[in-house]
């Protein structure tokens, strides 16, 4: 799937993720259960992954994470 971002919606899209990572890692580190935690950072990982691929795209390609 493709889809074509104007770069203020490509920079807001990239905060957005980045809040919700640092969130996330909040949540990581609360969690008490194994398979909470596991399940967790499967989701930061793939958070990361697509931060790099956006910021790459990014006309500042700052860096969030």
């Amino acid at each position: 799937m493709q889809f074509d971002l104007q770069p203020q919606e490509l920079l807001l899209l990239i905060q957005i993720l980045g809040e919700h990572l640092s969130d996330l890692r909040m949540e990581i580190s609360n969690t008490e259960r194994h398979e909470v935690r596991e399940v967790l950072k499967r989701e930061e990982n793939t958070i990361k992954s697509l931060l790099a691929r956006l910021e790459e795209m990014s006309p500042a390609r700052r860096r969030v994470v």
